[in-house]
């Protein structure tokens, strides 16, 4: 009970620092706001699994677009995985994927009372592919997630770890009623949460 307590005072002051929830006018600003406001996010890829080959495969995964506060972050979702999760192996037959993330995970929504599929509970869905990352860019996911996850600086060496990012071609926010928006790459990248 005392970690649930301390994780949702956590995500709050996480909410504090980000700032104000943009208005449903701004999506750019919206799909910023809500992947820095996220720790994890929904995966989705086409399963390369025996039985399941082709079928849409969901996962979640632990995620930084860079460290928590008031700066926003970059934008890229970046990702810490080994070839030994199943995902990732249907990554590696077709790099092709979605990920969505959601006020929902964060106090947001509970503070006001909103369903998790209450469009007014934030949520975003980015399509794109799974990348590996140079070792410049390395740097760069290692300090975003690891501020964001502790933990993983101890999971196991013998796992052949890498740094990932999620490549964005198209993305979709739902954040009011009325329908989903469509924001080009270009517009998210270019605003400030």
């Amino acid at each position: 009970m005392a970690g649930l307590l301390l994780l949702c005072a956590a995500s709050g002051l996480l909410l504090a620092a980000v700032g104000a929830i943009p208005p449903p006018e701004e999506a750019a600003r919206m799909a910023r706001f809500v992947l820095h406001s996220c720790d994890w996010g929904a995966l989705a890829t086409l399963s390369a699994q025996e039985g399941l080959r082709g079928r849409p495969f969901a996962n979640i995964f632990s995620l930084s677009d860079g460290p928590p506060g008031p700066r926003g972050g970059s934008g890229v979702p970046y990702l810490y995985l080994t070839d030994m999760e199943i995902s990732v192996q249907d990554l590696e037959v077709n790099s092709n994927a979605s990920l969505t993330v959601s006020l929902a995970q964060t106090p947001y929504c509970r503070k006001h009372r909103y369903d998790p599929q209450n469009p007014l509970c934030a949520h975003i869905i980015f399509v794109g592919s799974i990348v590996k990352v140079n070792d410049s860019e390395a740097v760069v996911a290692k300090n975003a997630l690891f501020s964001r996850h502790p933990e993983m600086e101890t999971w196991p060496k013998d796992h052949n770890w890498f740094f990932a990012k999620f490549n964005i071609t198209n993305i979709w926010v739902l954040d009011y009623f009325g329908g989903l928006k469509i924001v080009t790459p270009e517009e998210y990248y270019s605003v400030k949460p």
